[in-house]
């Protein structure tokens, strides 16, 4: 039986995530776990995250997940979501450019204030809600339409140096990456796991992707 292990290092819903991930397939074996041990024989690896930047990356160093997860990245499928997505890169603004995981090279920059749309109406920090994501070709959108819309809640959102690591954008109102790839690594800024169909699709297409595209 394939084995996906979500992260706990004690911020998130990781109960949400891990039921998502065995609706996605039941043949799959779902662990939410802090032991390296576990992470560490799990096929996949699975990096949840809501919270502050500041206090997840305290955490990860204080666990000893930080050299777990790097580790994780450069042997395995991971998927980062939200606040794991942004931690996988090299600092983050929130909180005082904190140090980051720096699986990605690149900055988490928070939203700029008075954003507004085409028609002048003030758009709200954090973007919360429902938002279409613009694809660009990977095996993890797999029968998910272009332009399907995901579910977002975030302030911050992720700057990497390296264009062609942008796998999707969305728009605030401006593009933004809200989509990272490169080797074995996915992440995303959304929350597959409230975004129904079509982010159960993703995580089934994650619970049976080789790491390759």
């Amino acid at each position: 039986m394939s084995s996906v292990a979500v992260i706990d290092y004690g911020m998130g819903n990781l109960h949400s995530i891990a039921k998502a991930l065995q609706h996605a397939d039941a043949g799959v074996n779902v662990q939410i776990s802090a032991d390296p041990q576990v992470i560490n024989a799990a096929d996949r690896v699975v990096f949840p995250g809501v919270g502050a930047m500041r206090d997840c990356m305290q955490a990860l160093h204080d666990t000893g997940l930080a050299d777990v997860i790097r580790e994780a990245a450069a042997s395995k499928p991971l998927l980062g979501i939200c606040l794991g997505m942004q931690a996988l890169l090299s600092d983050s603004e929130e909180g005082g450019n904190i140090p980051c995981l720096n699986v990605f090279e690149g900055h988490v920059r928070r939203f700029s204030e008075h954003l507004t749309d085409k028609d002048g109406n003030t758009l709200k920090i954090p973007h919360m809600g429902w938002n279409q994501v613009k694809q660009q070709a990977h095996p993890l959108w797999d029968n998910i339409p272009q332009n399907s819309r995901f579910y977002f809640v975030h302030s911050y959102y992720a700057v990497p140096d390296h264009i062609e690591e942008s796998i999707a954008s969305s728009d605030y109102p401006q593009p933004f990456t809200c989509a990272l790839a490169k080797n074995q690594i996915f992440a995303v800024q959304f929350h597959p796991e409230k975004s129904q169909t079509v982010g159960l699709q993703l995580l089934k297409n994650f619970l049976h992707w080789n790491g390759r595209f």
